[in-house]
């Protein structure tokens, strides 16, 4: 009864979500979101960019008078700081605002009104400013990271659209700050503030008037950088219009279009060049020139195949190598992380599951890369993965560890659903990987058995009924629900799929910012819910996944805080972290699309088309050899047509019913 009545409150409250009324930003018609400004101010927000060498997160917002608010979170992943820990890249404010420097007839300009703020993967703001008589100035300021270079970089237009004109004054101006150099693993940093102006001028009406900004770090003895910011911002323009045109999701639902188009770009930009090679960082302020076994071996490398990007995908193997040289044949357990640069580890919280986390990225990486070469370097360290979760099988027949991966945040007992959950998917990527290696038929039989004996034991030993629901205990005594139930759903697992998903969704665990990782707290961490949603779309539940996706991607993508997923509340105030919008990605992918690698040119697909879509589409995939599109149309018979391409070769052409598997080989 209980289980009933939180089913009806889930069902009343869901029916009862706003979608758009509140929303303050707009899908724009180039593709990106745009606030327009109105009375709703004043009103400010962050938002990270990266590129190879900098990091900024962006303090931004319009205050009560209309006036644009800036500040500048520089990260330099590569300037190390002292301790070389976790957390010791070079980070400094900068709250200049350029603006101040510029003098329109003998003054500086003042009274700016923001008209709009635009987010495209760079971010424009466009504002006006008038004065005496009918004088006019519209200022736009176009703010990005430099795709290659140590540096942020800012454009900024000032055009006359009033009828007299007006004298304009552009300084130039350059910053140094030398810091302390005991305080810096290379000594003491540059870091240089520019502005490039030089320019006086009478602007006639509609006449523009081009100045820029920037705002770099340097080693010692490296040479400063002379920026053209026009190359700097096509090379970023070009950037996003990569991500765009790869891995391209077309569905009759422009929000999750959109969020997906977006969520490719937070996912794959935070890649830092370091000496340890191309090492993807999760970034938030914190988190740079390192490596997680969640963060990047789980989350966010097996998503680089779909994407194409090889940048992503070298990050990805990359992260596999530096794992890989912490096997050792006493299995002592793997760092959590890898830092500074490759040079160091963190292993603060013990083994979180680690192995299982590596070893069902590595495998599911693998596969879908379809790169025999490196698959056969990635074997012993998926080898070695499985046989050290083998090896920390309790008494229960699960896998132990000291914790997961929130490191005890919240309980997670001596073995918790999680881990086992990835070692079983692991031992069955494996399964499939291992055909295509042409390893031991034994070995692999002895893998899928032990496959079927975990998930019979998962059941036995985490199974059971919390707080009404017949679903998960996330660990042994474990009496509240949490949100990580939705793990076994996520790897094909779907013996307690109603009860898990009913508890996922009811009062307990779903609020208006996603699921809270423990009944009754505050806290909720994103990659949860991302996490849940799609295995609710695997597992069937397409349309309850549907309504929750949209509320969802709706909320982050147009809302008050936008436009990616978040990391977690009240920890990390919402920060961007950037695997987040990988699992994003792959609920597509894995759960709205279906797609289970099972082979390095092989996959099963089993398309879960919403009631109120025609159609759905995945363009321009990277996975199993590339270029592979996926179309999917509901057919009048109430059937499906599902067509897979690889270029001009037609892969499959089949009408199927609702929730049938298609096998997919090249």
């Amino acid at each position: 009864m209980r289980t009933q009545i939180y089913c009806l409150l889930s069902l009343l409250w869901i029916s009862c979500m706003p979608l758009s009324a509140a929303n303050r930003w707009v899908i724009n018609p180039a593709g990106g979101i745009t606030w327009q400004i109105d009375e709703k101010i004043p009103h400010e927000d962050h938002i990270e960019m990266s590129g190879l060498k900098v990091s900024t997160v962006l303090r931004y917002g319009v205050n009560e008078k209309g006036a644009f608010m800036l500040n500048r979170s520089m990260i330099w992943p590569m300037l190390r700081t002292i301790p070389n820990n976790t957390h010791a890249s070079l980070m400094r404010r900068f709250a200049w605002n350029i603006t101040d420097m510029v003098e329109v007839n003998g003054q500086s300009l003042q009274n700016e009104k923001v008209t709009a703020i635009t987010l495209n993967g760079t971010m424009q703001v466009q504002s006006e400013f008038k004065f005496s008589g009918k004088g006019k100035l519209e200022l736009t300021r176009i703010l990005f990271p430099s795709t290659s270079n140590p540096a942020f970089c800012e454009k900024y237009s000032l055009k006359n659209t009033g009828e007299t004109t007006v004298s304009v004054e552009i300084p130039s101006s350059r910053s140094v700050i030398e810091t302390d150099k005991a305080k810096g693993v290379d000594g003491s940093y540059k870091l240089v503030s520019t502005i490039n102006g030089q320019a006086a001028k009478q602007l006639k009406p509609g006449e523009e008037l081009i100045f820029s900004a920037s705002f770099a770090g340097y080693k010692p003895n490296e040479k400063e950088l002379s920026l053209d910011i026009d190359k700097e911002l096509q090379a970023r323009q070009a950037l996003i219009a990569g991500f765009w045109d790869k891995l391209v999701l077309d569905t009759p639902d422009p929000v999750i279009n959109t969020m997906f188009a977006f969520a490719k770009i937070r996912g794959a930009e935070s890649i830092y060049d370091t000496k340890g090679g191309l090492l993807h960082g999760p970034g938030g302020e914190s988190y740079y020139a390192a490596i997680w076994a969640n963060d990047q071996a789980e989350y966010i490398n097996p998503f680089f195949p779909y994407l194409g990007y090889e940048i992503g995908n070298r990050s990805a193997f990359c992260s596999y190598e530096h794992f890989a040289r912490f096997m050792n044949p006493e299995y002592k357990a793997l760092p959590s992380s890898i830092i500074a640069e490759g040079t160091d580890i963190w292993a603060g919280a013990g083994d979180r599951g680690d192995a299982a986390m590596v070893a069902y990225g590595a495998s599911r990486y693998a596969l879908a890369r379809g790169d025999k070469a490196e698959a056969e370097k990635l074997w012993p360290l998926i080898e070695w993965t499985l046989e050290y979760c083998k090896r920390n099988l309790n008494e229960g027949g699960v896998v132990a560890s000291d914790a997961d991966e929130l490191e005890g945040r919240f309980p997670a007992g001596k073995a918790n659903l999680c881990t086992s959950s990835l070692y079983y998917d692991a031992l069955r990527s494996a399964v499939y990987l291992g055909k295509d290696l042409g390893k031991k038929a034994s070995q692999l039989a002895t893998y899928a058995k032990e496959a079927e004996t975990l998930k019979k034991n998962m059941d036995r030993y985490f199974g059971g009924t919390v707080e009404g629901f017949d679903t998960y205990q996330y660990y042994e005594g474990n009496d509240v629900l949490r949100s990580w139930i939705c793990i076994p759903l996520t790897v094909g697992i779907y013996d307690r799929k109603d009860a898990t998903i009913q508890a996922l969704f009811s009062p307990r665990l779903w609020t208006p910012d996603g699921l809270l990782t423990q009944a009754g707290s505050e806290t909720f961490w994103d990659r949860s819910t991302l996490y849940a949603l799609r295995g609710v779309y695997a597992c069937g539940e397409t349309e309850k996944a549907t309504d929750y996706l949209k509320f969802y991607s709706n909320q982050r993508l147009l809302g008050e805080h936008v436009p990616y997923a978040i990391e977690a509340w009240p920890e990390g105030n919402q920060r961007h972290l950037s695997a987040e919008s990988g699992l994003y990605c792959r609920i597509i992918t894995e759960g709205m699309f279906g797609i289970r690698p099972t082979g390095l040119k092989s996959f099963s697909l089993t398309p879960r088309l919403p009631k109120d879509w025609d159609y759905m589409n995945l363009g321009k995939i990277g996975a199993f050899g590339g270029d592979v599109d996926i179309e999917v149309k509901r057919l009048s018979d109430s059937k499906l047509s599902v067509v897979v391409k690889a270029g001009d070769k037609v892969l499959c052409n089949r009408k199927i019913k609702e929730g049938e598997e298609i096998r997919i080989k090249r």
